[in-house]
């Protein structure tokens, strides 16, 4: 059965960090692998869309500990784990969804998102990149690290099999369910380049994973 996305991950809390870093194949790699990728800049301000229970915050710490967050997640649970790991550093939380939520402009020196992207079509991302584009400042990027469909067609196929799951349970309703549809690299770069980023390159993959940079 189809879960709306808030109700998926909040029911998933326990246990959720064990989950990701030793069943997503290659997370032990890919997530200090994108904490190095973000800037180090002492108190650089960074947005982190679909930010959990903060998985790449944990290793950028580490590496930059007087940067400021702005963290966006639907789930309040894991806000609050999150905050409960990171209680001494300079976060600001926001329970709501990315699309929805206003960006102040000019405001970021980075963004990231970490496995939160795959569930939404190049249509519903060009806006939300357009929006993050206006958010960073001049010289800001945009860090991706997310699965993908590997052709054309097994995109095609999860967004046909998220249809019908809908149509068999009488979804009808706009909200957001939680099913993986991965866009191909293609498309995703091309979301990218629509809203405005001025150059879109891969820095690394393992496997169906990749990690994209988008310039402002």
């Amino acid at each position: 059965m189809l879960e709306k996305m808030s109700d998926f991950f909040e029911a998933r809390l326990d246990g959720y960090d064990e989950h990701m870093l030793t069943n997503i194949e290659s997370a032990k790699e890919f997530y200090p692998f994108t904490a190095k990728q973000l800037p180090t800049t002492a108190n650089c301000h960074i947005l982190d869309l679909g930010c959990g229970t903060g998985l790449e915050l944990e290793e950028y710490y580490l590496l930059n500990p007087s940067a400021r967050v702005t963290g966006i997640d639907l789930s309040q649970g894991m806000l609050s784990a999150l905050k409960k790991k990171f209680a001494d550093k300079d976060i600001t939380l926001i329970c709501d969804s990315y699309f929805d939520a206003p960006f102040d402009v000019s405001l970021f020196d980075g963004a990231v998102s970490v496995e939160s992207l795959h569930h939404f079509t190049k249509e519903e991302k060009v806006p939300l990149y357009a929006k993050l584009h206006r958010a960073l400042k001049d010289g800001g990027y945009f860090l991706l690290t997310d699965y993908f469909s590997l052709s054309n067609e097994e995109e095609q196929m999860h967004r046909q099999n998220l249809i019908a799951l809908k149509a068999e349970q009488g979804i009808a309703d706009d909200a957001f369910y939680h099913y993986d549809t991965p866009l191909t690299v293609k498309h995703e770069t091309e979301a990218l380049l629509e809203a405005g980023f001025s150059s879109v390159e891969v820095l690394e993959n393992w496997g169906a994973t990749y990690i994209i940079k988008a310039a402002k």
